[in-house]
């Protein structure tokens, strides 16, 4: 099955053999659509490499602050900038002193950034005092960055209080210029003037609230509750999500290195957004980057108290590798493929692949595999998702990310144009159940590498059985009567052709670079993804 394949998809014949209409995707991956902005502000734009002002407070001891923004909007894909608010005294252990530098300084750094450089996005964090959150409003106005995402720090993770009690009201009246606002429990409870919640419906409903209020989305921390899940939700009653509240469930990582957690989290969520546009997609690129952070800030041994994250993990360390055993020029790539040849000969002689490609298969058989396949969109787009936020290049992240996003698109469209005018029910089936499971599997096994070979055949298989197909309904005269002529026609997509090329790309050089041992999980991980796929193509005549 496909992530990205262009569709223009229409589905088999029904019982009167009327052809039914359907999806209609692009796999030449464009960036989304821009996020509406507040009026007057400039419409957000997708860079590549965003340009991302980071106004906030500084951390000496590097775990929080501007230093943890600058690491983070590196970390994932932007270029980084800082105007400071506040000096902080502080380490691991807590904060000894805060020092407010003059306003008029603040004013000073802020119009010295934007008269120079174009702000692709803004992420606020501590502000301090009235007369700081009164310099950077004005800035705001004056400006109108794309996309603000504002951080109220209030009270650090030590427990230490960051901002003075008088700008609480002040803090408050600045939060409608933000799209995005990151408190933590504890201070989204003091910006509505309530107690903190106590459990994760409790804190849903005040994000509902705080978002009615201020019109922006608002991000709804579950990490500082108990439980061995760690969701996030993104929360907005005005319509600009695709719910009110969009849950992403996540692992709860047992560290005491949270230091900056909120502050990296919420100058990646600007960094992404202004790379794609999508706050959804967005959070689904950004948290499981920030779990793997939480997960490797054993790794720094910087501190004796609450440590930072570790923000650079997806980058390679060690020596260089060699080459990776494969052809005889090293190609990793050409070893996958002998790896599949097998698996491709026992698709092209599956029933289903034979009735699609004579005409001859049942609808029924059809209607399955496609609500199968958007359940499998599903999870395969968080699973690029991980992708991307473990990918070393920009470029790479860039690319499972979109691929990521056009998976949801996809899946959309199946349901919206094909499966709510079908009696067909999309229920888990246990081949694709047990496909998912493997790729989840894959991608919480922290490798990079291995989750590339785990995703490709997604990529390889239905590319290389797609344009066989299409070669032999081409060779058969194309005739128009054939009942999935044109779902066959899709298969001629040189988008789609050029994603798979760039994905058998990106696992070739990850084999190259692997070490011995991860090259056989590698293999591992290929082998188990390609028989699923053959599965995942028998499975219609299984069900029926």
């Amino acid at each position: 099955m496909s992530p990205l394949s262009s569709a223009s998809v229409l589905t088999s014949v029904a019982a009167d053999s009327t052809v039914t209409a359907a999806v209609s995707t692009t796999s030449a991956l464009p960036a989304p659509a821009p996020s509406p902005s507040a009026e007057g502000r400039m419409a957000p734009t997708q860079r590549d490499i965003p340009r991302v002002l980071a106004i906030a407070g500084s951390d000496p001891s590097g775990g929080a602050g501007i230093q943890a923004d600058l690491k983070s909007i590196a970390a994932n894909g932007g270029y980084g900038m800082a105007a400071v608010t506040a000096l902080t005294a502080q380490n691991t252990l807590g904060v000894s002193a805060v020092h407010v530098p003059p306003a008029e300084f603040l004013t000073a750094q802020l119009t010295a950034v934007s008269d120079d450089i174009a702000v692709d996005a803004v992420k606020i964090g501590m502000l301090g005092d009235e007369k700081v959150i009164a310099a950077v409003r004005s800035w705001l106005e004056k400006v109108r960055p794309g996309v603000v995402v504002l951080d109220p720090v209030m009270v650090a993770t030590s427990g230490d209080r960051l901002l003075q009690e008088s700008a609480e009201a002040a803090l408050r009246a600045l939060l409608p210029l933000a799209d995005l606002i990151t408190p933590n429990l504890a201070e989204l409870g003091m910006l509505l003037g309530e107690p903190e919640a106590a459990s994760w419906s409790d804190a849903l409903e005040q994000g509902k609230r705080l978002a009615a209020e201020t019109g922006a989305t608002i991000l709804v921390k579950g990490g500082h509750l108990d439980g061995a899940d760690c969701p996030d939700a993104l929360v907005n009653t005005g319509g600009v999500l695709s719910a009110d509240v969009v849950v992403v469930d996540g692992e709860r990582v047992p560290t005491n290195n949270s230091h900056g957690t909120g502050c990296s989290l919420s100058s990646a969520m600007a960094t992404v957004q202004a790379r794609l546009g999508d706050w959804e997609l967005s959070l689904r690129t950004v948290k499981p980057w920030l779990e793997e952070a939480l997960r490797t800030s054993g790794q720094l041994e910087v501190g004796r108290g609450n440590g930072p994250v570790h923000h650079f993990h997806h980058l390679p360390t060690g020596s260089l590798a060699v080459a990776a055993p494969g052809s005889a020029d090293g190609s990793f790539a050409d070893l996958l493929h002998a790896e599949a040849a097998a698996d491709l000969e026992e698709i092209y002689g599956l029933g289903f692949i034979r009735g699609l490609a004579e005409g001859t298969l049942p609808e029924s058989e059809f209607a399955y595999y496609l609500a199968q396949d958007a359940i499998y969109l599903n999870g395969y787009s968080r699973v690029l998702a991980r992708a991307s936020a473990l990918a070393p290049t920009e470029a790479e992240q860039l690319f499972w990310a979109r691929s990521a996003q056009q998976c949801l698109e996809v899946e959309s469209e199946l349901h919206r144009s094909w499966l709510s005018t079908r009696t067909v029910q999309p229920e888990l089936g246990p081949v694709t159940k047990a496909y998912v499971d493997h790729l989840l599997a894959a991608s919480a096994s922290g490798s990079y590498a291995v989750l590339v070979a785990a995703v490709l055949p997604c990529f390889w298989l239905y590319a290389e059985v797609g344009e066989t197909l299409h070669a032999e309904f081409l060779a058969a005269g194309a005739p128009e009567g054939h009942p999935y002529a044109e779902w066959l026609r899709t298969y001629a997509d040189e988008d789609f052709a050029a994603a798979t090329r760039k994905a058998i790309g990106i696992a070739d050089s990850a084999g190259f670079a692997a070490s011995e041992a991860e090259r056989g999980h590698m293999l591992t991980a290929f082998r188990q993804s390609c028989r699923y796929e053959v599965e995942f193509f028998d499975a219609p005549r299984r069900h029926g």
